[in-house]
């Protein structure tokens, strides 16, 4: 099969045509797609996708694993790939007033290894967060900190902290406040309410021996699908504030806390985590993670990829079908679908992904492993596209395997 155009699909209906090409050959194929963001889970992107294979071919093998980076459907994905349980907790909402709570689900992976999955989104997430009243400066991790005292409470030895689609800006300093972590202000007295990104330049002081010996002694690995340093141009701030309301002065003001902070990790904590890849994750909480409790930053991608054994899986596949909502220059940092991509390349297989809109040129996901990317509901708005997301996934991945059938006769 030859490398594949760039394609976009129109608004298709479906059709109830028979399944055209049923004694082809047993055509095995892996479908691995990430979320559709407020449309389609990856779960449910992955069974539209074999629905459209098994219109092209009935008799087709299809591995449905769905996959995430460290956003939500981390703990969907690494719960489904160990059969483990999930486990509901209220925490404290992103946002004030903080006494209002959230229910948060994250889980124990299964195989009796105590290790614990949670999502920082769930606690601290931007859906959680009104449009209106989005706000990085007025915004804190602590709820996430309750999540992992939750995990550190029921006796896990290891915990998995995805931490995409965060709300906050704080560098993780509410989340540390919710672990025992005592801060200071430069008058002397301590910081009793959930710290915000706009406080961070309030720190005088940090204290973490109050921080109980569970928590210590637990591994935290953060399951990141960035790379961005905590500061600067590249930053946390600078990159991601707006994406979470803040106005071009508040973001000028969190990278400001943000270097105050950084200066405080390598002044009381003995840490330099400013310039680690990674540790503007999620407003910094990735590099907080590291700096108050000794955790390590690891590519939540491949860290899904090895949980779900995607290697051994696609070994032998005909092709691999992946997707999300949008592909853009972000995709190249640790995202899903070019992990994904990747991955199979290294097993000479194929990748077509499937997404909602599309940022990059046809070089560019080609250079990322991709043979083809295919557009769905060109034509449609934003918000027809992501109502039909289920059907126009299904005919994309029809058209797609046609496709691929009809160039692999010749």
């Amino acid at each position: 099969m030859a490398n594949l155009p760039i394609a976009h699909g129109g608004h298709h209906v479906l059709s109830k045509e028979p399944a055209v090409i049923d004694n082809f050959r047993r055509m095995k194929v892996l479908i691995a797609p990430d979320k559709f963001k407020g449309s389609l889970t990856a779960s449910n992107a992955a069974k539209a996708m074999a629905r459209g294979v098994r219109r092209a071919v009935a008799t087709a093998q299809i591995d449905e694993c769905p996959i995430a980076d460290g956003g939500e459907g981390t703990v969907d994905a690494l719960i489904s790939a160990t059969q483990g349980e999930r486990i509901q907790t209220y925490v404290s909402q992103p946002h004030p007033p903080f006494r209002r709570t959230v229910m948060a689900t994250w889980g124990v992976l299964g195989g009796g290894m105590n290790v614990v999955v949670i999502e920082m989104a769930a606690a601290s997430g931007l859906v959680l967060v009104p449009a209106a009243e989005r706000d990085p400066t007025k915004t804190s991790t602590y709820g996430t900190g309750e999540l992992i005292l939750a995990a550190a409470e029921r006796g896990a030895k290891k915990i998995i902290v995805g931490i995409g689609g965060s709300a906050t800006n704080d560098g993780g300093c509410g989340a540390a406040q919710a672990l025992g972590v005592r801060f200071v202000t430069h008058a002397g007295s301590a910081i009793t309410l959930p710290i915000t990104g706009g406080m961070l330049c309030d720190i005088a002081g940090i204290d973490t021996s109050q921080v109980a010996r569970c928590i210590r002694e637990m591994e935290i690995i953060v399951a990141c699908d960035v790379r961005n340093p905590l500061t600067g141009l590249d930053g946390a701030s600078a990159i991601y504030g707006s994406q979470k309301g803040a106005t071009p002065d508040q973001v000028v003001a969190l990278d400001r806390g943000l270097t105050h902070l950084a200066m405080l990790w390598r002044k009381e904590l003995g840490k330099e985590v400013e310039a680690m890849p990674g540790a503007g994750a999620a407003g910094g909480l990735g590099g907080g993670l590291v700096a108050f409790l000794g955790a390590r930053l690891q590519s939540g991608a491949e860290l899904i990829l090895t949980a779900v054994h995607f290697r051994e899986r696609v070994r032998g596949c005909d092709l691999c079908l992946t997707g999300e909502g949008t592909l853009d220059e972000q995709s190249f940092s640790g995202k899903a679908c070019t992990a994904v991509a990747q991955a199979a390349q290294e097993a000479d297989v194929r990748t077509i992904a499937l997404v909602g809109s599309m940022n990059i040129t046809a070089d560019q996901a080609r250079h990322a492993g991709l043979s083809e990317v295919y557009v769905i509901g060109k034509g449609l708005t934003v918000e027809q596209s992501m109502r039909r997301a289920p059907e126009l996934v299904e005919q994309a991945a029809y058209h797609v395997t046609m496709q691929w059938l009809s160039t692999s006769r010749r």
